[in-house]
């Protein structure tokens, strides 16, 4: 029996160690118990959950499912495993064990919750939402639920239910900074809410989130020479086949190493393709997924970065709480999306001369913007790309309109598109959604007002490759609004398709403008949804017109700044440079 004792002990001290988030010491002694009792389920379980959560999933699979064989019906053992598998991409699997979990405890409102958020992830966005509902019906305090609800929501264009939800889940939890960012990031889209407004939310995320940290940020000690070789940090978790990873890459290749050494913090777990091309192209690479805020900080005052730089704002996976600690003496943001962050730590946003033009409000920004002399974007194609074929109205005799944007972004812009195809004849329009039954309720909207919904053409989920490839069906693409495309819009010019944009009253809703001034059409760029119309309309007649353009994108776009990564990256860096002067200044 003492030799018994001793092994519940060992148990217990590892127990101890996990709860305290010391999960060397924790994995230590599940090790020692397995090593005298290999059938030890609450070892073998525990052991599976530390190592999923240290990222070890193959293992975590494995030891939760030999927990599995010994007690079947632990609606805990599946629950934990389904997490395990939704991690590794195995989601058919995961949806499974969920299910497992939930026919064992009908009642375990996390097992639907995160059951949902695997129905998102393969677009079952229908039961998705049926599932959120009953996580809350269970648990109506679950703020998880809530958040969750809100960003499925917010995928089929249900932007008012999806802010109330992210709004629920933030009166629930009031330290839910992902939430929080979450409701700052649907604003923009919300054809309700203007600059003011959405500064106003961010403003209180930054009061909830980030002041409470003031009282650790410290004075820098970096040699404040002006003109030294300075060390730039990259914070993102897209470095990875993502727009923002895609949309980097460029700049990260022709930085001067001469004058900037590069550090890249990774917020980020498993690397692909894209991660290695980016990293091959850093001076020092950094994971910090499994850092603490404050642990990241430090590393990054250790590091002696003088500028900091963001490009996540408030999109997913963001580590804007680093930057309330202030780890560097200057900060940006800059990529993610042309905004604030709403950060009083964060010194500077970067922007361009169209997309903040000279009459804009600067003061909706908690940051200082810096204007880059030409463009926010440096564009290159993320995947190899046919030539742009002529228009397919000359073949099909058929107007085709198309926006391959979010459908979050598209569904604001519906009603000014069916005016389009009411104006133009037998005109077909192609948008991109997830299939659900959100997209019924946008053929009855054709439907009612006089369209047949045969002219509307829905699209799924596609591999890269098959997206480049619809804009072969495509004559003319419309941006969406309140915010428009911006890489998206630079995919449809590469392929030869004009871009039809309206201005919007923010950064956001001014892509457009900025893509198309860039290249030379202006005359693309609306200033009120009548005269959004009307282009559209008018360059749908003009079939020589839309001949010469898909003939000579292609080439305006490799001959405008937009493609011309060295001299972007000199922008940049000058930009870095005035910034890095100015801190300099201040200590004088």
């Amino acid at each position: 029996m003492p030799g018994r004792m001793n092994l519940q002990q060992q148990f217990e001290s590892g127990v101890a160690h996990h709860q305290a988030g010391r999960l060397a010491e924790a994995e230590q002694m599940y090790r020692q118990v397995l090593a005298q009792q290999p059938d030890h389920m609450g070892a073998l379980h525990l052991l599976g959950v530390l190592a999923e959560q240290i990222g070890r999933l193959p293992e975590a699979v494995d030891l939760i499912g030999r927990a599995i064989q010994l007690v079947p019906d632990s609606a805990e053992l599946h629950y934990n495993l389904a997490n395990a598998l939704k991690n590794m991409g195995r989601f058919d699997e995961a949806i499974a064990s969920y299910r497992q979990a939930i026919r064992l405890k009908p009642d375990l409102a996390e097992a639907y919750n995160n059951l949902g958020n695997v129905l998102r992830e393969t677009e079952r966005l229908d039961e998705a939402v049926a599932t959120f509902h009953e996580a809350i019906r269970l648990k109506p305090d679950l703020a998880e639920a809530h958040n969750n609800l809100g960003s499925a929501l917010k995928i089929i264009g249900h932007l008012d239910e999806a802010i109330a939800s992210f709004r629920e889940a933030t009166r629930l939890k009031a330290d839910y900074t992902d939430a929080h960012s979450n409701l700052v990031y649907a604003l923009p889209l919300h054809p309700g809410y203007d600059a003011k407004m959405i500064q106003d939310e961010l403003r209180r995320w930054n009061q909830q989130h980030a002041d409470p940290l003031r009282k650790f940020v410290r004075p820098h000690s970096n040699n404040r020479d002006p003109d030294r070789r300075l060390r730039i940090g990259y914070v993102s978790p897209d470095f990875r086949d993502h727009v923002v990873g895609h949309n980097a890459l460029p700049l990260l290749r022709e930085h001067d190493h001469g004058l900037m050494e590069i550090f890249c913090y990774a917020n980020m777990r498993g690397p692909d393709a894209l991660t290695k091309q980016i990293r091959s192209h850093a001076d020092t690479w950094r994971n910090i997924s499994r850092l603490s805020d404050s642990r990241a900080a430090d590393l990054i005052r250790q590091d002696g970065i003088d500028i900091l730089v963001d490009l996540t704002l408030h999109t997913a996976n963001n580590r804007l709480l680093i930057f309330a600690y202030k780890p560097a003496p200057v900060q940006v943001t800059y990529l993610g999306y042309c905004g604030s962050t709403g950060l009083e730590t964060m010194d500077y946003r970067l922007s361009d001369p169209h997309l903040d033009p000279s009459d804009s409000d600067l003061s909706v920004y908690s940051e200082r913007t810096i204007h880059l002399p030409e463009t926010y974007w440096c564009y290159s194609p993320a995947c190899p790309t046919p030539e742009p074929s002529p228009p397919p109205a000359l073949t099909t005799g058929t107007i085709t309109f198309g926006c391959l944007n979010s459908f979050a972004k598209v569904s604001p812009a519906l009603d000014l598109w069916m005016e389009i195809l009411r104006i133009v004849p037998r005109s077909r329009l192609i948008i991109h959604s997830s299939p659900g039954t959100h997209l019924e309720a946008v053929r009855e909207r054709f439907a009612a007002r006089g369209i047949s919904p045969q002219r509307l053409e829905l699209l799924g989920r596609q591999s890269r490759p098959e997206y480049v490839r619809t804009y072969e069906r495509i004559d003319i693409a419309l941006d969406p609004f309140p915010w428009g495309g911006g890489i998206t819009t630079c995919d449809a010019l590469w392929m030869g398709v004009p871009v039809v944009s309206l201005n919007g009253r923010t950064a956001v809703g001014r892509g457009g403008a900025s893509i198309l001034a860039n290249i030379g059409i202006p005359e693309l760029i609306a200033r009120t949804p009548e005269q959004y119309v009307r282009i559209a309309a008018d360059l749908a007649k003009d079939l020589p017109r839309l001949a010469e353009l898909r003939r000579t994108l292609r080439l305006r776009m490799q001959k405008s700044p937009l493609m011309d990564a060295p001299r972007f990256a000199r922008n940049i860096e000058a930009a870095y440079r005035q910034m890095w002067r100015n801190w300099c200044a201040q200590g004088r």
